[in-house]
């Protein structure tokens, strides 16, 4: 039988160039990979050839895409704890980042409807609510929003979260006595697509999580990752689930 010998569609051979040099390890995690522009010119093809491999690239998880930063060999994915409550700073540690935070908001307000029933409180009930965007090597991998019961932790606002982690402080100072994890794949609102730099059609995964600590519900939070930066694993054992 005779094997067909077409040559490769020029996007193809792209992507098999860029695929040969990580393996290679020419191309290194976090390593700037050749622009649209460059590789057309190497290639002697159109940007929007270049463009195709690219694409397909970070859809097979290869590298990563960032809008207005460049794009770029894609380092192994992480785990993050799924079953273990632990803070994001440790988690990228763990990873073999580096964590910085900036705090777009830490305030006190009143809850509304929705906020209160999520923390058994009345409408119009005080809470601490903060905003933080947790960031590995100055790349975001998380968008975490929490509203906290003041009864569990009256000091939380007084907190430096650039230094400490605000799910590290409520460890300690609200130890958790259950837990309640959803987890769903969405589409990133217009403002967190722009303080993680992702395109709209970026896949994210959302984890909704609640707190008890003191008989009382502590916290409601809500994380958002994108999908291609962050992946969710829980492991079960005997002990886990006595």
């Amino acid at each position: 039988m005779e094997i067909s010998s077409r040559p490769l569609a020029l996007y193809e051979q792209i992507k098999q160039s860029l695929i040969r040099e990580m393996d290679a390890g020419l191309l290194k995690p976090d390593d700037r990979v050749p622009s649209e522009t460059q590789l057309s010119q190497s290639f002697n093809t159109s940007r929007m050839t270049a463009n195709r491999a690219l694409k397909e690239l970070a859809e097979q998880g290869r590298i990563v895409r960032i809008q207005g930063v460049g794009t770029f060999v894609a380092r192994p994915k992480p785990d993050a704890a799924l079953l273990e409550i632990k803070s994001i700073a440790r988690e990228i540690a763990d990873w073999g980042g580096s964590h910085t935070c900036e705090v777009l908001l830490l305030a006190e307000e009143s809850a509304n409807k929705e906020i209160a029933a999520r923390l058994n409180l009345m409408p119009g009930d005080t809470v601490f609510h903060s905003i933080l965007l947790h960031k590995d090597r100055g790349v975001g991998v998380q968008y975490s929003e929490r509203y906290i019961n003041p009864a569990v932790a009256p000091d939380y606002l007084d907190q430096d979260y650039t230094r400490i982690t605000p799910s590290d402080y409520l460890l300690e100072t609200a130890p958790v006595q259950a837990a309640e994890h959803v987890i769903e794949a969405v589409r990133c609102p217009a403002h967190v697509l722009k303080h993680l730099r992702l395109d709209a059609a970026e896949p994210c995964l959302r984890l909704t999580r609640r707190t008890w600590s003191f008989d009382r519900v502590a916290t409601y939070s809500t994380m958002i990752s994108p999908g291609f930066r962050y992946q969710l694993k829980g492991t079960f054992n005997r002990r886990s689930i006595q």
